[in-house]
């Protein structure tokens, strides 16, 4: 039997390391240009992030909060985009978490359910001082 060099133990546990099916490309939104984004946080297994891409995800971009605050997906062990700051590390998935140039500012986590998940949508919005539309409320 042969024994593996130091060197090559390296390079195969660097390999494993390396993003998986093109997540190398991380997405970094331009915080000034969309101030408002949504971000879903995912993995391969959620059984609830599928329901939530087939019950509401193919309509989300068109709908108000979808233009006010567009939706990228995360998934939960990363990479995370630059310049964020989070209240604390999501643990559940899906979480949606709001944020208003790269700080959150409210967070959904797991999935309501269709009837339920725009009204929640909604609610986090103005709570964290916007409308639907995206437009700052004046308080």
């Amino acid at each position: 039997m042969s024994r593996l060099s130091r060197r090559t133990v390296f390079a195969i546990l660097a390999a494993l390391a390396l993003p998986r099916s093109g997540a190398a490309a991380q997405f970094n939104p331009d915080w000034n240009a969309t101030p408002l984004r949504l971000m879903m946080i995912t993995e391969p297994a959620c059984l609830f992030c599928r329901a939530w891409r087939a019950e509401i995800g193919p309509g989300f971009a068109a709908s108000p909060i979808g233009r006010a605050a567009p939706l990228f997906e995360v998934d939960l062990n990363g990479p995370y985009p630059d310049g964020l700051a989070l209240a604390r590390r999501p643990r559940l998935t899906p979480s949606f978490i709001l944020l208003h140039k790269g700080t959150e500012v409210g967070r959904i986590e797991g999935y309501v359910g269709q009837q339920h998940f725009y009204p929640a949508l909604e609610q986090m919005m103005s709570q964290a001082g916007f409308d639907s539309t995206g437009k700052e409320i004046q308080r």
